[in-house]
């Protein structure tokens, strides 16, 4: 209180006023700042979009993507190769300790840790810094996470057989094979676990379109040769004969 001046009041901050409610200013009011979103913005959105999928649509007429042979659960010969962004995890079931008998470590359990090591990184540390010098428990974290999936896709890649791969998911065309023949017969007993019930390929190359001779298939079948041991075909050189007709004259369809 003053004199002379009557009694003057003083407002406490730390009691909540009731105030009205202001509505948001209209985007008028913000010129060259905001815009309408129908029909500008949308307009604007819509555009981007279909410059975006037309790129796409031309990438992909351009450069189809590769089709393989269509899957042969019986094929034991198979090598699986699953898309780039999970061979780190394909790669980890090939060492000893996360494969065969421990190949619940492999699936379940790294796998599990990692996931439980993510859920967990908002409660490992919980600085305020955001440079990452000033937060060593969850830039360790990310840098160790980043340098192992890196190594083990580099590891995968170059490891993998990747000539072998390509065999064995090549689209073979189908022909006419008269499989209760004495050719047939053999080829089955003898050859088509390697190479196809149907001479397709599979652990071994597609032997259809490879215009073959028979003094060729009668070599490789005793012979071996490349990647095929030797003393394949058990049999007598009578049917031995058979079995490099039969299969050269598939060969050549």
């Amino acid at each position: 209180m003053h004199r002379g001046k009557g009694m003057k009041f003083v407002g406490d901050s730390r009691v909540p006023a009731k105030g009205k409610f202001i509505p948001p200013k209209d985007y008028s009011e913000y010129p060259g700042k905001t815009e309408a979103f129908l029909p500008n913005f949308l307009l604007k959105e819509w555009m981007v979009g279909a410059v975006f999928l037309i790129g796409f649509l031309i990438l992909t007429m351009s450069d189809p993507s590769p089709l393989e042979k269509e899957a042969d659960p019986t094929s034991s010969g198979y090598i699986p190769l699953p898309d780039w962004y999970f061979l780190f995890l394909y790669q980890l079931l090939k060492y000893p300790y996360a494969s065969g008998d421990y190949k619940i470590i492999g699936t379940v359990i790294i796998p599990g840790l990692a996931a439980i090591g993510l859920l967990l990184a908002p409660w490992l540390d919980r600085g305020l810094e955001r440079r990452p010098i000033k937060r060593p428990i969850a830039t360790s974290i990310m840098l160790l996470t980043v340098v192992l999936m890196v190594y083990l896709t580099w590891e995968s890649s170059v490891t993998h057989n990747w000539e072998q791969s390509e065999q064995q998911g090549k689209i073979v065309k189908q022909v006419e094979i008269d499989k209760s023949s004495k050719g047939y017969q053999l080829y089955s007993q003898n050859c088509a676990g390697c190479h196809g019930q149907n001479l397709e390929g599979g652990v071994g190359p597609a032997l259809v379109g490879k215009n073959l001779n028979p003094a060729i298939v009668s070599s490789m079948a005793t012979k071996g040769g490349g990647n095929m041991p030797p003393g394949v075909f058990k049999g007598s050189k009578q049917e031995l004969d058979v079995l490099a007709k039969f299969v050269s004259d598939v060969s050549k369809k």
